[in-house]
């Protein structure tokens, strides 16, 4: 997906503000821990680590001024990778412009907002991956409500 349509980074078919719980088990099978009802998350555990898919809430609808019909669809999909040997450089964030770097000791997190991706690298491997939504699908969906 490009950011020209203002759509979020998808993984395994799955976008923020679109896909529901059952599009999750789908794609993923059943979790390993349902945390719905405490925390508004599910947990995987998938090949090379594990997936936690945060939902959309109430409070969150109610702070960004969304249209409730969003409440329960996917937020945020974070993978924690167990041994990736990806780097920084092997990824080709270093000096790619559309990612904005934040570092703080052994830690770097690099974020593309306009595509709603973003990774995390400590000592220089990644540990984990971000899919959230865009800038651009944020206010479109913010403009609709």
């Amino acid at each position: 997906m490009s950011a020209q349509d203002g759509r979020a980074a998808s993984w395994k078919g799955l976008e923020p503000f679109i896909s529901t719980r059952a599009d999750v088990e789908r794609a993923l099978g059943v979790p390993a821990a349902d945390q719905v009802a405490e925390n508004s998350t599910l947990h995987f555990n998938v090949a090379g680590g594990s997936v936690t898919v945060f939902f959309v809430t109430p409070k969150f609808v109610a702070a960004k001024k969304l249209s409730p019909s969003l409440e329960g669809t996917v937020l945020q999909i974070v993978l924690q990778h167990l041994n990736a040997t990806d780097t920084p450089e092997s990824m080709n964030l270093i000096k790619n412009k559309a990612f904005d770097r934040q570092s703080k000791d052994q830690v770097d997190f690099f974020l593309n907002a306009k595509e709603g991706v973003g990774y995390t690298f400590v000592g220089d491997r990644l540990k984990t991956t971000r899919y959230s939504y865009s800038s651009e699908q944020l206010a479109r969906i913010q403009r609709r409500k």
